[in-house]
């Protein structure tokens, strides 16, 4: 439950349309549900501003599908991260609301859209180097539609043919904040940093030959940058990004 879902619920109590003992029962599971191998906080949009999300990785199908049914019953959105097409089957089998969850094959992403989010003031432009990177990419992308902004998402713009990426500063300038998503040696967000005022969050990817250690390179390089408005987080994680960038947007 979030604010508003609360204020509503209270509102009714106030006007007489639900009875104290429904509204208790509504409010049961929160700060959290207890369902034996995970405890779900159903609290978490209250204390700030963002649901709970679910790291479907390591998990069971069976795990993310009753986690899932679970926060889906509570009424908000709901996200899976590092999904398969065979969680996505489990939860479209684990209730009423499956078949209008949603599987984004790019971002490996589940979603459940069942409330609008408050909107963002401008647009989130998120940035990816290479093809290679639009995973990392498509899942901030989609966690931060999620979340209310506008995205503008620009692909396969890397240093390596830095005219792509000139080609694209309008779009760049335009937004609010960005998210930048690359492997090899990470220097696109230095670039990306050096041509707008914007805050500039950068994403290493896991993406590039054996000396780049799977993004450690990259995350490296993107700690060291030059660039003043360059902040990082970390490897492969466009989630964590995106929801920085969101609270940067709504403020």
């Amino acid at each position: 439950m979030d604010r508003t879902q609360i204020e509503a619920l209270l509102n009714e109590v106030h006007a007489g349309s639900t009875s104290v003992a429904d509204a208790l029962e509504r409010l049961r599971n929160l700060p959290f549900e207890d369902l034996g191998f995970a405890k779900v906080d159903h609290h978490r949009a209250l204390r700030t501003g963002m649901p709970e999300v679910i790291f479907a990785a390591s998990k069971t199908p069976a795990q993310v599908a009753a986690i899932f049914a679970r926060m889906a019953k509570a009424g908000g959105n709901v996200l899976a991260t590092h999904a398969s097409r065979e969680v996505y089957a489990a939860v479209r089998a684990a209730g009423d609301f499956g078949p209008r969850a949603e599987f984004h094959e790019a971002a490996r992403a589940i979603t459940l859209k069942q409330t609008e989010a408050p909107a963002g003031k401008g647009t989130v432009g998120v940035v990816c180097a290479g093809t290679s990177d639009l995973p990392v990419a498509e899942e901030a992308a989609v966690t931060a539609r999620l979340m209310g902004n506008t995205v503008e998402l620009v692909a396969d713009v890397g240093v390596a043919g830095i005219h792509r990426l000139l080609a694209q500063q309008h779009t760049l300038q335009s937004a609010r904040v960005l998210i930048v998503c690359a492997g090899m040696e990470g220097a696109l967000p230095t670039v990306v940093g050096g041509l707008v005022n914007a805050p500039v969050i950068a994403v290493p990817t896991s993406v590039g030959y054996g000396a780049s250690l799977g993004g450690i390179a990259a995350l490296l390089g993107m700690l060291n940058t030059c660039a003043p408005n360059v902040s990082v987080v970390n490897i492969d994680n466009g989630f964590g990004a995106a929801c920085i960038a969101s609270l940067i947007n709504h403020l």
